[in-house]
């Protein structure tokens, strides 16, 4: 697992990543928004990510991947 680090505030669970393309993620139980920060210095929200979809994500083998696969493409975003 690629998660380096992990802290909870309030409703927001912020992970540290060790990935080729991410650096960090937030994802707000309470609205269901995940922000993926990447190594290129962008930043997106997802919107309406499922919280059994975020914890399958933190427990992959590979985050990146399972972004790519399972959030990337699947869920509607803005560029922060």
């Amino acid at each position: 697992m690629a998660i380096t680090s992990e802290k909870i505030e309030g409703t927001k669970i912020i992970n540290e990543v060790k990935s080729s393309n991410i650096v960090r993620t937030q994802y707000d139980t309470e609205n269901k928004e995940m922000i993926v920060e990447f190594k290129n210095n962008s930043s997106y929200k997802y919107l309406e990510v499922p919280h059994n979809t975020y914890v399958k994500f933190r427990k992959s083998d590979s985050q990146g991947k399972f972004f790519m696969s399972e959030i990337a493409k699947k869920y509607k975003y803005v560029k922060l």
